[in-house]
């Protein structure tokens, strides 16, 4: 069923959104101090690419630097992103068939408004066995 939905999701607004985080992680990367974002946004698009079977796990091991990019992230995009992402799942859950879409969209929030010190695992894995 993850299968037939990431297709679904793909062909819809999946591939459109992984090349929106793409270009703007593109655009980021082009300065020293950008690097650490445009990674986020290249993490955030191939999570936005195909989001059914994956979900997004705070790191252990992240510390103050990931803590001072997510507040700068933030400011600059994360509320707008997060608020944009929080409409279309508003929007998708008023029919029966958009209620899993909808989902997939909330389910991109939390990456979206704090992408440092985050990583995407498989939703079937088990926390301590992550590679």
């Amino acid at each position: 069923m993850k299968t037939i939905l990431n297709i679904i999701w793909l062909i819809l607004s999946g591939f459109w959104l992984f090349l929106g985080y793409l270009f703007a992680g593109l655009l980021l990367c082009i300065t020293i101090i950008g690097i650490p974002f445009g990674i986020a946004s290249f993490r955030i698009g191939i999570y936005a690419l195909w989001p059914f079977g994956y979900s997004a796990v705070e790191r252990r091991d992240a510390g103050a630097p990931s803590c001072l990019g997510n507040i700068l992230w933030l400011i600059l995009a994360g509320w707008w992103l997060a608020l944009t992402h929080i409409f279309t799942g508003l929007v998708l859950c008023v029919t029966i068939i958009g209620i899993p879409f909808g989902i997939a969209n909330f389910k991109l929030v939390p990456v979206s408004l704090m992408p440092l010190g985050r990583e995407i695992v498989r939703s079937n894995q088990p926390f301590g066995q992550r590679g």
